[in-house]
C-alpha cells in the first residue's frame, strides 16, 4: 500500500488511487457503492459519509487501517 494518511477532506477518488481495495471494503463494511458513483472522483469523504448518515471517523479509521496493511 502507499504511505500517507487518509483524511476527511480527501476525495474517494484519491483514496482509490492510494488503495484499489478501498472500494470493496467500503461496500462490504459500510454498504457504500463509491466505485460506481460518478461523484466519487470529486466528493470528499466527509460529504459522502454525511450524505449516507455514516460516521466519518469510523470510515477514516477503517480506510487508514487498510492502507497500513
Amino acid at each position: 500500500m502507499k504511505k500517507g494518511k487518509i483524511t476527511a477532506d480527501m476525495t474517494f477518488g484519491q483514496v482509490f488511487k492510494m488503495s484499489p481495495e478501498a472500494g470493496k471494503m467500503l461496500k462490504k463494511k459500510f454498504n457504500l457503492g463509491c466505485l460506481g458513483c460518478g461523484g466519487a472522483e470529486n466528493e470528499p469523504i466527509r460529504l459522502g459519509a454525511t450524505a449516507h448518515g455514516l460516521d466519518v471517523e469510523d470510515i477514516l479509521r477503517e480506510l487508514n487501517e487498510l492502507i497500513k496493511s
